[in-house]
């Protein structure tokens, strides 16, 4: 939803519409299936060698540097070059905004699915 008489687009992944519907929670940066993954891998640490992430989530190096230059350009990922001994490596890790997001559009998930994760659906 843009404003044509200023030409103004939302923020990625920020909501443009309040509702009642846990829907409205849901953040559109982090709700692609890979994205979701990557971010889900990252909130599980402080940093994670780029090969750790491609290779949990099971994508393609460039599959995997495309969809992080989406969370990077969102403020959710930091990228971070180095060297270990000779060899070039790339951390990435999950920014303070990035942890916030996910953990709210967690809650908006377990919302939609019907509240309570201690639920006993057996």
């Amino acid at each position: 939803m843009s404003d044509p008489r200023s030409g103004a687009h939302p923020s990625p992944g920020r909501r443009t519409c309040a509702g009642a519907h846990p829907r409205h929670g849901l953040d559109e940066v982090i709700h692609a299936p890979v994205r979701f993954s990557i971010v889900a891998t990252l909130a599980a640490a402080d940093k994670a060698e780029f090969a750790f992430v491609r290779d949990t989530v099971e994508v393609s190096d460039s599959v995997l540097s495309r969809q992080v230059t989406t969370l990077e350009k969102a403020g959710y990922v930091a990228v971070t070059k180095g060297y270990v001994g000779k060899r070039p490596r790339t951390w990435l890790a999950l920014t303070e905004d990035g942890r916030a997001a996910f953990a709210a559009h967690c809650r908006a998930l377990r919302a939609i699915a019907g509240g309570d994760d201690s639920r006993d659906d057996s």
